[in-house]
């Protein structure tokens, strides 16, 4: 294995990354890049691995996905109740990693989450597809479960139980946390690992400073 990851070799050259070309908003950035990921057809765009930490330091990283991006921050939804529902009560420090192999791109973000308002997880819950609404309520997330038959069980009692109902309410312990940055790099693929990387740090007074960094 040591050998045959040893030879893995990919060398980055369809484009580069001049900061005099950068957006000077970090959020126009990203939606200009998350855009050209959509015209590229790449397969779930709007994926991120999202890194939080538990009251022992300890780091946990999961996959989840961007629902949305504002002049604020960047919005994804999850039971309040999971594991990393719990370590974001405890320490709302958390960081976003976008990886699109097929532009050699990736976008790492880091900054504070909050809970967003009832009011938007409610509008975003009513636009889910049914099915979804359902597993929402289904599913202790990150808790121990005897066997899929549990979940599976679960669904059908509620599936039957909102049979007449024509919405299904957000359930209290589901929602959406908004990470609010205060850091953004932009990182591009180049030649022997020349990589461009431009980083956009947020200021006291709300501006954000670009600067170059060293691959």
């Amino acid at each position: 294995m040591k050998a045959y990851l040893s030879k893995l070799r990919k060398d980055y050259s369809l484009m580069g990354l001049d900061e005099k070309n950068m957006a000077a908003d970090p959020f126009r950035q990203f939606e200009e890049w998350l855009v050209d990921v959509a015209n590229a057809g790449l397969p779930e765009p709007n994926a991120m691995v999202l890194s939080t930490v538990d009251a022992k330091s300890r780091p946990h990283s999961r996959v989840v996905l961007l629902r949305n991006v504002d002049d604020v921050g960047f919005v994804f939804y999850t039971n309040y109740d999971s594991e990393k529902g719990r370590q974001l009560e405890a320490n709302p420090h958390a960081a976003l990693n976008f990886f699109w192999v097929g532009l050699e791109r990736q976008v790492r973000i880091e900054g504070m989450v909050q809970k967003i308002a009832l009011t938007e997880s409610n509008e975003y819950f009513q636009s889910r597809p049914r099915g979804s609404q359902i597993s929402s309520w289904a599913s202790p997330q990150s808790q121990v479960i005897a066997d899929r038959a549990q979940l599976e069980n679960k669904v059908k009692e509620l599936e039957a139980e909102f049979k007449n109902k024509e919405l299904i309410e957000r359930p209290p312990f589901w929602g959406g946390y908004r990470l609010v940055p205060t850091m953004i790099e932009f990182w591009q693929g180049r030649p022997n690992r020349m990589h461009d990387r431009i980083r956009y740090s947020l200021q006291e007074d709300k501006v954000w400073k670009i600067e170059r960094l060293a691959p």
